[in-house]
């Protein structure tokens, strides 16, 4: 059953209602259900568990790494609905859930995980090299960062747990900690767990290695990128805002202000610097988007806005920063998918596989309880006395797109208020070939906050003419006639060069490349239709030795930014550090915003042909959609309309313009992270000969979305009144691609010149 605020005030909080009261009652909802699944006071939190191929503990590791394993989850449910018990408790002493006193069930439980002999004792670092069967100094366990979760729940709930042990007690805690502390970690957002660690030990009168503390304090500062945000191993995501942006002001007021001011300065400049843009990384609703790994915290993305203004000088605005984090807490609380037996699922919505990482496990989905440390904030901070305000959106007009990019981190985000919408786009991603996930959480071409990504349609043969019925509409087609153009019946009928095998090589928000002519791609069609996504990658990497024809989908994104409103960035496909790049194939993007979404002028760049390119639209939730199609001289669009799972109206269309060939539709099945079913329109075309042939180098489409079911107008759907070219022939070979609107504005869109400034 969803979360349903009994405490609202509207005058407060007039975009949400929610109040400090509400947030209460929120954290309570969530113990409820955790607590639900504990039937007895010394059990642990340890929570049923709906998937076991991907999530810890892995069932086919050796006997030794399950024990880890097994450990390390009674310490991770521990901790992480600890995030959310502590807070709570803080604020109710008293508080009991399903008969249990939380505070002396966590005080318990806490004792017990750190105690030798104890059957819940999880084991300190040599502990665990000892059962891994080695003495490597630089192993790593996933206890270090439970450890860290610890000793944040154990400061917040301080007079209820901590100050309530006995020194003995409070030593047996400190000397599990310290093992940790002061051992091997990962070099990336996991020194600050052992900075923290160190940092309680000092707070709490207990000796530490400061040279260690420097360190670790040194390397995270030098992991920044500017802008707020820190590179966390190659990549950016939103463990620079629920760790960096966390730990940091934490570490500040236990350790860094009093004993490393510099360092601290930093951090506090730092989570300042974040704080002047992150509001806008949000929707109108306070929507958090789907994007980069361990999605499965979701919300957890709001507790950088706690980060920053538990310091005594944050600067985030706190009525948007509490009505950002109200938004996003009922985005997901307000769902009836939201919890598998009591406890949030491990996808983004409800269970939802392709998002999971193997380092995840039944309880890992508690880190969102991050989010309720706000309430660590008394009730008189700002954070909950001003009221709610909508910041950007309150100043946009009615068609207007706000767009903020910031070339550190490689982050393009645009606030569209014209559906209410934030569309994020990124660069400075590199993954493997063959990492089908890691390209899915980073490589997509844009995010958006209503429509989260899509894993690899499973719709294999399906064309859009054998499939669904076109309805009486814009269109002006009869019901029963079929909607697609007539590539769709060349596809289901496998006719022609666009054969019905090529459709399985479809992928949402990205470009799919397939090497090799139409009739090579036939004799491995049907052995790739019973592929699985992992096989098929794997062999997308092999193929780029040019073996055989495959399937390519962009692993490398290579950022140039922002240059007059056009964002320019360069996708390789399969990239590795083998190859020369003049011997990968690519492809330059230009993409500016529109009101209801994004417009592409992007441009081949290859070294071989024949080739067969898709680009997929946002995965649309299939709950009962109606279909339509219009035409504007060249210019081919899909609409679709229809609702997500929890009944909001939706709608999408797709337009393509030059370069592309045929535009499609295609069903599938448990790919996308909000419906069962879902639809991905879909562009494709083919580059013939291998020199020459004056054919298209430059692909212009647009994919627009709408929160209602009313109709896009024409110049919406076709924006575009002229494209003008610098070569005679008109394919976008050289020079400048000239866009002349419909609203009587101009876009140039020039790829000279990035080449000399491309970054990862």
């Amino acid at each position: 059953m969803k979360f349903m605020p009994k405490t609202l005030d509207y005058e407060l909080s007039p975009y949400t209602g929610l109040t400090r009261e509400s947030w209460l009652e929120a954290g309570i909802y969530m113990l409820e259900g955790i607590f639900s699944n504990i039937d007895d006071f010394q059990k642990p939190v340890v929570m049923p568990r709906k998937e076991t191929e991907i999530t810890y503990p892995h069932l086919k590791d050796s006997r030794e790494a399950q024990a880890i394993q097994r450990t390390a989850e009674v310490f991770e449910g521990l901790t992480r609905s600890f995030f959310i018990a502590a807070p709570v408790m803080a604020n109710i002493p008293d508080l009991r859930v399903c008969g249990y006193p939380c505070a002396e069930y966590y005080k318990n439980q806490v004792l017990r995980v750190c105690t030798k002999g104890d059957p819940l004792y999880v084991g300190t670092y040599e502990d665990q090299q000892r059962i891994a069967g080695d003495g490597d100094p630089f192993r790593t366990f996933q206890q270090t960062v439970e450890t860290c979760a610890l000793v944040i729940c154990l400061w917040v709930s301080k007079k209820q747990i901590w100050d309530t042990y006995t020194k003995a007690e409070k030593d047996v805690i400190a000397a599990f900690l310290d093992s940790y502390a002061h051992a091997g970690t990962v070099p990336q957002n996991w020194r600050l767990f052992n900075m923290l660690d160190m940092a309680f030990l000092h707070m709490e009168g207990y000796p530490i290695q400061r040279d260690i503390m420097r360190d670790h304090a040194q390397a995270v500062l030098a992991y920044y990128a500017g802008d707020g945000w820190y590179r966390d191993g190659h990549s950016f995501d939103y463990y620079s805002c629920w760790a960096f942006n966390v730990y940091g002001p934490i570490w500040n007021l236990w350790y860094g202000y009093e004993n490393e001011p510099y360092i601290a300065r930093r951090f506090e400049e730092n989570s300042d610097k974040l704080m002047e843009t992150y509001g806008d990384f949000f929707d109108r609703d306070g929507w958090t988007n789907m994007w980069g790994r361990s999605n499965i915290y979701r919300n957890a993305a709001t507790s950088a806005f706690d980060g920053n203004l538990m310091m005594p000088r944050g600067k985030a605005d706190p009525g948007r920063a509490r009505r950002i984090s109200s938004g996003s807490l009922m985005q997901f609380l307000g769902r009836e998918d939201f919890l598998y037996q009591g406890v949030p699922t491990l996808g983004f919505y409800g269970q939802f596989s392709p998002l999971v990482q193997g380092y995840s496990c039944a309880e890992s989905p508690l880190w969102l309880g991050k989010a309720f440390l706000c309430l660590h904030l008394p009730a008189e901070h700002p954070f909950w006395t001003a009221k709610e305000n909508n910041g950007t959106w309150e100043e946009l007009g009615e068609k207007e797109v706000k767009v903020t990019c910031l070339d550190g981190p490689a982050l393009c985000f645009s606030n569209h208020q014209a559906n209410g919408e934030t569309i994020l786009r990124t660069g400075k991603v590199v993954k493997r070939p063959g990492d089908v996930h890691g390209m899915w959480n980073y490589s997509k071409l844009c995010y958006n906050t209503k429509y989260p990504w899509e894993a690899e349609p499973d719709g294999l043969g399906t064309a859009t003419g054998e499939q669904t019925e076109m309805p009486q509409g814009r269109s002006g087609r009869e019901a029963g006639e079929p909607k697609s153009i007539e590539a769709g019946r060349k596809q289901a009928a496998g006719e022609g060069d666009f054969a019905d095998e090529d459709i399985a090589w479809v992928e949402a928000q990205q470009y799919v490349l397939r090497d090799g002519p139409a009739s090579e791609r036939a004799q491995a069609g049907s052995a790739a239709r019973t592929e699985t996504p992992q096989s098929q990658a794997s062999k997308s990497a092999e193929a780029m030795s040019g073996e055989k024809p495959a399937s390519a989908r962009a692993n490398v994104t290579f950022w140039h930014g922002q240059r007059d409103g056009i964002l320019y960035r360069r996708q390789f496909f399969g990239y590795n550090l083998e190859t020369e790049c003049h011997w990968i194939q690519a492809i330059n993007l230009a993409d500016f915003a529109v009101p209801y979404g994004i417009l592409r002028v992007d441009r081949l760049r290859l070294y071989k042909a024949p080739v067969r390119l898709t680009l997929g639209s946002y995965g649309f939730p299939d709950n009962g959609t109606e279909i339509f199609e219009e035409t504007c001289g060249g210019a081919k669009a899909i609409i679709l309309k229809g609702r997500d799972a929890t009944g909001r109206e939706k709608q999408m269309a797709m337009t393509i313009f030059d370069g592309w060939q045929e535009l499609s539709l295609m069903h599938s099945t448990g790919t996308n992270p909000d419906s069962e079913k879902s639809l991905v329109l879909y562009a494709s075309m083919e580059r013939r000969k291998h020199y020459g042939g004056f054919e298209p180098y430059v692909l212009i489409s647009q994919v627009i979305t709408k929160e209602s079911h009313e109709d896009f107008r024409q110049e919406e759907l076709f924006p575009v009144e002229e494209v003008s070219y610098t070569d005679p022939e008109r394919c976008g070979s050289f020079g400048p691609v000239t866009l002349r609107m419909k609203d009587g504005s101009v876009r140039v869109v020039d790829f000279d010149g990035i080449e000399g400034r491309m970054e990862l």
